[in-house]
Protein backbone atom coordinates (compact mmCIF):
# COMPACT_ATOMS: atom_id res chain seq x y z
CA UNK A 1 0.00 0.00 0.00
CA UNK A 2 1.56 3.33 -1.02
CA UNK A 3 1.15 6.33 1.94
CA UNK A 4 0.47 9.53 0.80
CA UNK A 5 1.09 12.84 3.61
CA UNK A 6 -1.58 15.02 2.05
CA UNK A 7 -1.53 18.59 3.56
CA UNK A 8 -4.24 19.24 4.08
CA UNK A 9 -4.00 23.23 5.34
CA UNK A 10 -2.04 24.36 2.00
CA UNK A 11 -4.21 26.46 -1.17
CA UNK A 12 -6.29 28.82 -1.68
CA UNK A 13 -9.64 26.77 -1.07
CA UNK A 14 -8.21 25.18 2.34
CA UNK A 15 -8.83 23.06 3.86
CA UNK A 16 -12.39 21.87 2.44
CA UNK A 17 -11.35 21.25 -0.83
CA UNK A 18 -8.15 18.95 0.15
CA UNK A 19 -10.14 17.24 2.93
CA UNK A 20 -12.88 16.47 -0.08
CA UNK A 21 -9.73 15.13 -2.58
CA UNK A 22 -8.67 13.20 0.29
CA UNK A 23 -11.74 11.45 0.94
CA UNK A 24 -12.03 11.02 -3.07
CA UNK A 25 -8.33 9.15 -3.07
CA UNK A 26 -8.79 7.15 -0.25
CA UNK A 27 -12.15 5.78 -1.25
CA UNK A 28 -10.97 5.99 -5.14
CA UNK A 29 -7.49 4.95 -5.73
CA UNK A 30 -6.59 1.17 -5.11
CA UNK A 31 -4.09 0.45 -2.74
CA UNK A 32 -3.44 3.73 -1.00
CA UNK A 33 -3.67 5.16 2.35
CA UNK A 34 -4.11 9.01 2.83
CA UNK A 35 -2.21 10.43 6.00
CA UNK A 36 -4.80 13.63 6.27
CA UNK A 37 -2.26 15.77 8.02
CA UNK A 38 -3.12 19.54 9.26
CA UNK A 39 -5.00 21.09 12.34
CA UNK A 40 -7.57 18.58 13.85
CA UNK A 41 -10.49 20.94 14.39
CA UNK A 42 -10.55 22.63 11.32
CA UNK A 43 -10.52 19.14 9.14
CA UNK A 44 -13.48 17.50 11.39
CA UNK A 45 -15.53 21.09 11.12
CA UNK A 46 -15.47 20.03 7.27
CA UNK A 47 -16.27 16.37 7.98
CA UNK A 48 -18.97 17.49 9.81
CA UNK A 49 -20.71 18.98 7.08
CA UNK A 50 -20.51 16.48 4.70
CA UNK A 51 -23.66 15.07 3.38
CA UNK A 52 -24.57 11.59 5.19
CA UNK A 53 -23.07 9.02 2.50
CA UNK A 54 -20.11 11.51 2.13
CA UNK A 55 -19.80 10.89 6.39
CA UNK A 56 -20.48 7.16 5.76
CA UNK A 57 -17.38 6.82 3.00
CA UNK A 58 -15.31 8.89 5.85
CA UNK A 59 -15.55 5.95 8.48
CA UNK A 60 -15.62 3.32 5.97
CA UNK A 61 -12.58 4.84 4.86
CA UNK A 62 -10.76 4.97 8.40
CA UNK A 63 -12.11 1.94 9.43
CA UNK A 64 -10.65 -0.26 6.24
CA UNK A 65 -6.93 1.74 7.07
CA UNK A 66 -7.39 4.25 3.92
CA UNK A 67 -7.68 7.41 5.92
CA UNK A 68 -5.83 8.53 8.99
CA UNK A 69 -5.46 12.27 10.02
CA UNK A 70 -2.71 13.29 11.62
CA UNK A 71 -2.57 16.63 13.55
CA UNK A 72 -0.17 19.26 13.15
CA UNK A 73 -1.16 22.84 14.99
CA UNK A 74 0.21 25.65 12.48
CA UNK A 75 0.00 26.11 8.88
CA UNK A 76 2.22 28.11 6.31
CA UNK A 77 0.16 30.93 4.45
CA UNK A 78 1.15 31.91 0.72
CA UNK A 79 1.68 35.41 1.63
CA UNK A 80 5.07 33.72 4.12
CA UNK A 81 8.35 34.04 3.29
CA UNK A 82 9.39 30.39 2.06
CA UNK A 83 12.57 29.83 3.91
CA UNK A 84 11.57 31.47 7.34
CA UNK A 85 8.15 29.98 7.71
CA UNK A 86 9.73 26.60 7.03
CA UNK A 87 12.11 27.24 9.69
CA UNK A 88 10.27 28.80 12.79
CA UNK A 89 6.66 26.73 12.03
CA UNK A 90 8.64 23.36 13.12
CA UNK A 91 4.60 22.14 13.06
CA UNK A 92 3.19 23.48 10.17
CA UNK A 93 1.38 20.91 7.89
CA UNK A 94 3.99 21.06 5.63
CA UNK A 95 6.79 20.28 8.00
CA UNK A 96 4.98 17.66 9.49
CA UNK A 97 3.71 15.90 6.49
CA UNK A 98 7.52 16.13 5.16
CA UNK A 99 9.03 14.62 8.08
CA UNK A 100 6.74 11.35 8.06
CA UNK A 101 8.38 11.19 4.43
CA UNK A 102 11.67 11.63 6.18
CA UNK A 103 10.73 8.84 8.43
CA UNK A 104 9.49 6.27 6.27
CA UNK A 105 5.99 6.53 7.80
CA UNK A 106 4.81 7.73 4.12
CA UNK A 107 5.83 7.50 0.45
CA UNK A 108 4.42 10.30 -1.05
CA UNK A 109 3.95 14.32 -0.43
CA UNK A 110 1.60 16.01 -2.22
CA UNK A 111 0.65 19.78 -1.16
CA UNK A 112 -1.00 22.92 -2.66
CA UNK A 113 -0.01 25.04 -0.77
CA UNK A 114 3.28 27.56 -0.79
CA UNK A 115 5.22 26.17 -3.38
CA UNK A 116 8.33 27.92 -2.26
CA UNK A 117 7.99 26.45 1.80
CA UNK A 118 6.95 22.80 0.18
CA UNK A 119 10.83 22.73 -1.88
CA UNK A 120 12.31 24.47 0.94
CA UNK A 121 10.93 21.87 3.79
CA UNK A 122 11.60 19.15 1.06
CA UNK A 123 15.56 19.78 0.62
CA UNK A 124 16.06 20.77 4.59
CA UNK A 125 14.08 17.45 5.22
CA UNK A 126 14.48 14.97 2.64
CA UNK A 127 17.71 15.84 1.73
CA UNK A 128 19.03 15.84 -2.18
CA UNK A 129 19.22 12.69 -4.11
CA UNK A 130 23.24 11.35 -3.50
CA UNK A 131 24.80 13.19 -6.73
CA UNK A 132 21.45 16.03 -7.55
CA UNK A 133 23.49 19.63 -7.44
CA UNK A 134 19.69 21.26 -7.80
CA UNK A 135 16.28 20.30 -7.06
CA UNK A 136 13.78 21.57 -9.69
CA UNK A 137 10.27 21.42 -10.05
CA UNK A 138 8.96 19.76 -13.51
CA UNK A 139 5.48 21.15 -14.60
CA UNK A 140 3.50 18.71 -16.85
CA UNK A 141 1.71 20.90 -19.84
CA UNK A 142 -0.87 19.70 -22.62
CA UNK A 143 0.28 19.48 -26.08
CA UNK A 144 -1.06 19.87 -29.89
CA UNK A 145 -0.72 15.78 -29.26
CA UNK A 146 -3.10 14.22 -27.55
CA UNK A 147 -1.92 11.87 -24.93
CA UNK A 148 1.65 13.27 -25.18
CA UNK A 149 1.83 16.43 -22.79
CA UNK A 150 5.27 17.91 -22.36
CA UNK A 151 7.69 18.38 -18.93
CA UNK A 152 8.60 21.40 -18.42
CA UNK A 153 11.80 22.19 -16.16
CA UNK A 154 12.89 23.89 -14.04
CA UNK A 155 9.18 26.28 -13.72
CA UNK A 156 10.47 28.48 -10.63
CA UNK A 157 12.51 27.00 -8.05
CA UNK A 158 16.10 28.10 -9.17
CA UNK A 159 16.19 31.18 -10.82
CA UNK A 160 20.17 31.67 -11.43
CA UNK A 161 21.28 28.67 -13.09
CA UNK A 162 24.68 26.59 -13.77
CA UNK A 163 24.24 24.72 -17.24
CA UNK A 164 25.50 21.39 -15.00
CA UNK A 165 22.23 21.95 -13.19
CA UNK A 166 20.00 22.27 -16.65
CA UNK A 167 22.27 19.03 -18.17
CA UNK A 168 21.13 17.26 -14.44
CA UNK A 169 17.63 18.17 -14.87
CA UNK A 170 17.93 17.00 -18.99
CA UNK A 171 18.30 13.49 -17.31
CA UNK A 172 15.94 13.79 -14.38
CA UNK A 173 13.19 15.02 -16.51
CA UNK A 174 13.97 12.05 -19.16
CA UNK A 175 13.47 9.72 -16.52
CA UNK A 176 9.94 11.48 -14.93
CA UNK A 177 8.58 11.11 -18.41
CA UNK A 178 10.06 7.56 -19.32
CA UNK A 179 8.87 6.07 -15.79
CA UNK A 180 5.54 7.94 -15.13
CA UNK A 181 4.33 9.14 -18.51
CA UNK A 182 5.21 6.77 -20.59
CA UNK A 183 7.30 7.58 -23.27
CA UNK A 184 9.51 5.30 -24.67
CA UNK A 185 12.65 7.38 -25.76
CA UNK A 186 11.79 10.96 -24.53
CA UNK A 187 12.99 13.44 -27.09
CA UNK A 188 14.14 16.72 -25.10
CA UNK A 189 15.00 20.05 -25.92
CA UNK A 190 16.79 22.82 -24.44
CA UNK A 191 14.67 25.89 -24.66
CA UNK A 192 16.41 28.70 -26.54
CA UNK A 193 15.48 31.84 -28.50
CA UNK A 194 16.23 29.63 -31.91
CA UNK A 195 17.34 26.12 -33.22
CA UNK A 196 20.46 26.80 -34.28
CA UNK A 197 23.60 25.88 -31.74
CA UNK A 198 25.07 29.54 -32.04
CA UNK A 199 21.30 30.99 -30.64
CA UNK A 200 20.65 31.51 -27.12
CA UNK A 201 22.22 33.22 -23.81
CA UNK A 202 25.67 32.01 -22.38
CA UNK A 203 23.86 29.92 -20.08
CA UNK A 204 22.05 28.06 -23.16
CA UNK A 205 25.73 28.12 -24.63
CA UNK A 206 27.47 26.46 -22.42
CA UNK A 207 24.35 24.06 -21.38
CA UNK A 208 23.81 22.47 -25.15
CA UNK A 209 27.06 21.03 -25.44
CA UNK A 210 27.10 19.34 -21.67
CA UNK A 211 23.47 17.82 -22.29
CA UNK A 212 24.00 16.57 -26.09
CA UNK A 213 27.31 14.64 -24.72
CA UNK A 214 24.83 12.62 -22.27
CA UNK A 215 24.81 9.20 -23.88
CA UNK A 216 21.38 7.84 -24.15
CA UNK A 217 19.54 10.61 -23.91
CA UNK A 218 17.38 11.78 -26.82
CA UNK A 219 18.39 15.18 -26.76
CA UNK A 220 17.23 17.09 -30.05
CA UNK A 221 18.44 20.65 -29.52
CA UNK A 222 17.67 24.06 -29.03
CA UNK A 223 13.59 24.46 -29.11
CA UNK A 224 11.39 27.59 -29.20
CA UNK A 225 8.65 28.68 -27.61
CA UNK A 226 6.47 27.55 -30.43
CA UNK A 227 8.04 23.45 -29.55
CA UNK A 228 6.65 23.96 -25.98
CA UNK A 229 3.04 22.71 -26.90
CA UNK A 230 3.42 21.27 -30.07
CA UNK A 231 3.60 17.98 -29.27
CA UNK A 232 7.00 16.82 -30.70
CA UNK A 233 9.18 17.45 -27.65
CA UNK A 234 8.59 15.72 -23.99
CA UNK A 235 10.94 17.46 -22.01
CA UNK A 236 11.68 20.97 -22.09
CA UNK A 237 14.59 21.88 -20.01
CA UNK A 238 15.27 25.87 -19.05
CA UNK A 239 15.91 28.21 -16.12
CA UNK A 240 13.70 28.48 -13.18
CA UNK A 241 13.30 31.86 -14.32
CA UNK A 242 12.57 31.73 -18.25
CA UNK A 243 10.37 28.41 -17.33
CA UNK A 244 8.06 30.51 -14.89
CA UNK A 245 7.40 32.83 -17.53
CA UNK A 246 6.50 30.06 -19.78
CA UNK A 247 4.20 28.34 -17.58
CA UNK A 248 2.13 31.39 -16.44
CA UNK A 249 1.84 32.63 -20.16
CA UNK A 250 0.74 29.34 -21.33
CA UNK A 251 -2.06 29.84 -18.70
CA UNK A 252 -2.70 33.28 -19.55
CA UNK A 253 -3.18 32.40 -23.29
CA UNK A 254 -5.48 29.16 -22.46
CA UNK A 255 -7.46 31.45 -20.10
CA UNK A 256 -7.82 33.76 -22.89
CA UNK A 257 -8.69 31.67 -25.68
CA UNK A 258 -11.69 30.82 -23.47
CA UNK A 259 -12.94 33.85 -22.86
CA UNK A 260 -12.74 35.06 -26.36
CA UNK A 261 -14.27 32.08 -27.66
CA UNK A 262 -17.49 32.76 -25.56
CA UNK A 263 -17.92 36.18 -26.07
CA UNK A 264 -17.73 35.44 -30.02
CA UNK A 265 -20.42 32.28 -29.69
CA UNK A 266 -22.88 34.62 -27.81
CA UNK A 267 -22.42 37.35 -30.77
CA UNK A 268 -25.75 35.65 -32.66
CA UNK A 269 -28.01 32.85 -32.29
CA UNK A 270 -26.89 30.86 -35.24
CA UNK A 271 -23.41 30.30 -33.11
CA UNK A 272 -24.59 29.23 -30.17
CA UNK A 273 -26.39 27.19 -32.29
CA UNK A 274 -23.66 25.57 -33.71
CA UNK A 275 -22.23 25.57 -30.44
CA UNK A 276 -24.69 23.84 -28.51
CA UNK A 277 -24.22 21.19 -31.83
CA UNK A 278 -20.62 20.78 -30.60
CA UNK A 279 -20.83 20.59 -27.07
CA UNK A 280 -19.24 17.22 -27.26
CA UNK A 281 -16.10 18.65 -28.95
CA UNK A 282 -15.90 21.70 -26.76
CA UNK A 283 -16.32 18.84 -23.59
CA UNK A 284 -13.24 16.81 -25.09
CA UNK A 285 -11.24 19.88 -25.82
CA UNK A 286 -11.66 21.69 -22.27
CA UNK A 287 -10.54 17.90 -21.01
CA UNK A 288 -7.38 17.68 -23.00
CA UNK A 289 -6.73 21.69 -21.35
CA UNK A 290 -7.80 21.05 -18.31
CA UNK A 291 -4.97 21.50 -15.75
CA UNK A 292 -6.15 19.69 -12.91
CA UNK A 293 -5.86 16.19 -14.40
CA UNK A 294 -1.74 16.35 -15.34
CA UNK A 295 -1.61 15.58 -11.75
CA UNK A 296 0.56 18.66 -10.36
CA UNK A 297 4.34 19.27 -10.22
CA UNK A 298 6.76 17.02 -9.42
CA UNK A 299 9.62 18.29 -7.51
CA UNK A 300 12.96 15.93 -9.18
CA UNK A 301 15.96 15.61 -7.28
CA UNK A 302 14.98 14.60 -3.46
CA UNK A 303 14.52 11.65 -2.21
CA UNK A 304 10.64 9.89 -2.27
CA UNK A 305 7.97 11.80 -4.58
CA UNK A 306 7.10 15.17 -3.66
CA UNK A 307 4.27 16.84 -6.12
CA UNK A 308 3.34 20.54 -5.70
CA UNK A 309 0.03 21.56 -6.95
CA UNK A 310 -1.65 24.87 -7.79
CA UNK A 311 -2.94 26.99 -5.02
CA UNK A 312 -6.51 27.37 -6.37
CA UNK A 313 -6.38 23.45 -6.80
CA UNK A 314 -10.10 21.76 -6.43
CA UNK A 315 -10.57 18.44 -5.01
CA UNK A 316 -10.11 17.18 -8.44
CA UNK A 317 -6.74 18.19 -8.37
CA UNK A 318 -5.87 16.58 -5.65
CA UNK A 319 -7.19 13.31 -6.48
CA UNK A 320 -5.33 13.84 -9.74
CA UNK A 321 -1.98 14.81 -7.75
CA UNK A 322 -2.49 12.39 -5.19
CA UNK A 323 -2.18 9.42 -8.17
CA UNK A 324 1.06 11.14 -9.83
CA UNK A 325 2.18 10.43 -6.73
CA UNK A 326 1.62 7.20 -6.19
CA UNK A 327 2.86 6.85 -9.39
CA UNK A 328 6.30 8.14 -8.81
CA UNK A 329 6.69 6.34 -5.76
CA UNK A 330 5.19 2.71 -7.71
CA UNK A 331 7.89 3.10 -10.27
CA UNK A 332 10.67 4.09 -8.08
CA UNK A 333 11.47 7.32 -9.96
CA UNK A 334 14.02 8.89 -6.92
CA UNK A 335 15.87 5.55 -7.36
CA UNK A 336 15.82 6.16 -11.15
CA UNK A 337 17.02 9.76 -11.19
CA UNK A 338 20.05 8.64 -8.31
CA UNK A 339 20.93 5.55 -10.87
CA UNK A 340 21.03 7.84 -13.85
CA UNK A 341 22.51 10.19 -12.40
CA UNK A 342 25.20 8.33 -11.13
CA UNK A 343 25.91 7.26 -14.18
CA UNK A 344 26.25 9.93 -16.10
CA UNK A 345 27.89 11.71 -13.28
CA UNK A 346 31.51 11.86 -15.60
CA UNK A 347 29.35 14.19 -17.81
CA UNK A 348 28.37 16.11 -15.59
CA UNK A 349 30.90 19.18 -14.90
Amino acid sequence: MTRVALDAMGGDFAPKQIVVGAVEAACGIPDVKILLVGQMAAIQKEIDAFSKDRKQLVQRAIEKGTLEIVHAPDEVEMSDEPVEAVRKKKDCSINVAMRLVKEKRADVFVSAGNSGAVATSAILTLGRIPGVKRPAIAMILPTAAPGRPILLLDAGANMDCKPEWLTQWAIMGSVYSQAVLGREKPAVGLVSIGTEDCKGNQLVHETHPQIKAIKDLNFVGNIEGHDICGGKIDVAVADGFVGNVILKSVESVAHAIGGWLKAEIKKNFFRMFCALMMKGAFKALKKQMDPEVYGGAPLLGVPGAVIITHGNSTHKAIFYAVKAGVAAATNDVSGLIEKSIAEHAEGVK
